[in-house]
């Protein structure tokens, strides 16, 4: 399997360096948590890829489109569901389409939300496998 990011950390609570191979990404937990607070949490972490994906993938098709989107703007929320409602975790993602967009135009780009690919990937079932290194 391609290696896509790894991530260390040293003896210090918890500032942890994610690497792309490229760029390195600070990563930290809360005050609250014992962290420092010098990066985004791992769950903002992941909260951040939808939400930057879904302002990429946006722009993508506004851009293909040649229609008039002057930005992009995300607001991500989660809840936790219920039992009686399935459990799991509920994602809401208010997005704010800035632009002299028609209706349709501000529909379909809901519609096309739905296929960023953080998206998709964390609407299917994952496996995580963990395997110890030698």
């Amino acid at each position: 399997m391609p290696k896509v990011i790894e991530a260390s950390i040293g003896k210090g609570h918890y500032k942890t360096v994610v690497s792309n191979g490229k760029i390195d990404l600070p990563a930290d937990e809360p005050l609250v948590s014992g962290g420092t607070e010098e990066g985004f949490s791992p769950t903002e972490l992941l909260y951040s890829a939808l939400a930057t994906c879904t302002c990429i993938t946006l722009r993508m098709y506004a851009d293909r489109k040649q229609w008039p989107l002057d930005g992009v703007k995300v607001i991500l929320s989660q809840e936790r569901n219920t039992e009686e409602n399935g459990g799991g975790v509920v994602l809401e993602q208010d997005i704010e389409l800035i632009g002299k967009l028609s209706t349709e135009q501000r529909a379909r780009l809901l519609d096309i939300s739905k296929h960023c690919p953080v998206h998709q990937l964390l609407a299917q079932p994952i496996h995580v496998t963990n395997l110890l290194v030698q």
